[in-house]
């Protein structure tokens, strides 16, 4: 499956999703929950969950990804589209969600 295709799926299970209590995810999340899950928790053990990690670690690892520090073939590139700002938001959101 191609990577547009799966950011397409991406997008339309963003859209598709809520979470009580917490504020809506950010738009950069939609590359995130095909793997990580729309609430954060993965349905493979292939991805680690996000939710309730430290904001401060998930920053780390997309910095690592971004920067070429950290290497994986999924997320190496889409790190490479966040913006710092994009960063914060994922890590701030991520880490809210239990």
């Amino acid at each position: 499956m191609g990577f547009n295709k799966v950011l397409g799926i991406l997008v339309f299970l963003i859209s598709s999703s809520g979470h009580a209590g917490v504020g809506a995810p950010p738009a950069a999340a939609n590359a995130c929950i095909g793997c990580h899950g729309s609430g954060g928790v993965s349905a493979s053990p292939l991805w680690p969950n996000l939710a309730g990690q430290k904001e401060g670690y998930i920053s780390k690892q997309l910095q690592d990804f971004k920067s070429g520090q950290r290497k994986d073939p999924l997320m190496s590139p889409i790190s490479l589209s966040l913006s710092d700002q994009d960063i914060s938001d994922l890590a701030k959101y991520f880490s809210s969600l239990k």
